[in-house]
């Protein structure tokens, strides 16, 4: 079965940040190192990193116009910022993978959806 793995940081300390500056250097070291062996997991597909999500143009379109809105459309806090693809042998698998994730144990969450095949 074939999973898409949707990080929110949430509360997580964001590199660049006072709270992320606040960590020692070991702690960085140890969150980089916890996603670099995420990405390197068998079955695992990297995605993207996404730029905060104050940077994010939300879409709509209403009686056949286009209308734009600067910034995310959910609360910065549940903001996707990032995902992957997991290729396991059920959702117990997913579910490990997800909480191997520092955003899922450092104030975010990771959401597991099915990826639905021949749509």
């Amino acid at each position: 079965m074939k999973y898409m793995l949707l990080i929110q940081h949430g509360d997580m300390p964001k590199p660049g940040s006072p709270e992320w500056e606040a960590l020692s250097a070991d702690e960085q070291k140890a969150i980089a190192a916890d996603y670099q062996a995420v990405d390197k997991t068998d079955g695992v597909t990297p995605g993207v990193w996404l730029e905060s999500p104050e940077a994010a143009t939300s879409v709509r379109v209403e009686n056949g116009e286009t209308l734009t809105t600067d910034g995310p459309f959910v609360a910065v806090k549940e903001a996707l910022n990032g995902y992957l693809f997991f290729e396991a042998e059920n959702l117990d698998a997913a579910v490990r993978l997800a909480a191997r994730i520092p955003a899922a144990r450092l104030g975010g969450r990771v959401e597991i959806r099915p990826v639905k095949e021949g749509y």
